[in-house]
């Protein structure tokens, strides 16, 4: 197996499109309406994340500090982070996703507001 000593990706990413569907439909929480960050580190050196939220009418949030550990997928939902602050439903935002180690992210969103249910995924761009 190959490995990535020093990691693939970027330690930067930026995610324009936020946005947590305000309802859902289906059962919780496996249909819940959802933003989310999924992140590789193929590296060998656990990353420490950081998480900035902008809006088009407030301050920004954050940071909001998560640990990827070495060589794992981690998956984050927008909808459960919590400190400092939650992320409103219903609100426009954009993301900077600060990594001391490069990292890959990818942003996916679960809109469950109708039975027809829409998933969205998208690479972020590297800073």
């Amino acid at each position: 197996m190959q490995r990535h000593p020093a990691g693939i990706g970027s330690r930067t990413w930026v995610v324009a499109d936020g946005y947590i569907p305000p309802r859902s439909s289906g059962p919780a929480p496996e249909m819940t309406s959802h933003d989310s960050i999924c992140m590789l580190n193929a590296g060998e050196a656990e990353a420490r994340v950081e998480v900035q939220v902008y809006f088009t009418d407030r301050e920004p949030a954050g940071p909001f500090v998560l640990p990827v550990p070495a060589r794992r997928a981690f998956h984050q939902r927008i909808n459960d982070l919590s400190t400092p602050e939650r992320i409103p439903p219903g609100t426009d935002y954009c993301l900077v996703v600060t990594s001391d180690v490069p990292i890959v992210v990818q942003h996916t969103r679960l809109d469950s507001r109708q039975e027809a249910n829409a998933l969205m995924s998208t690479i972020a761009f590297p800073g």
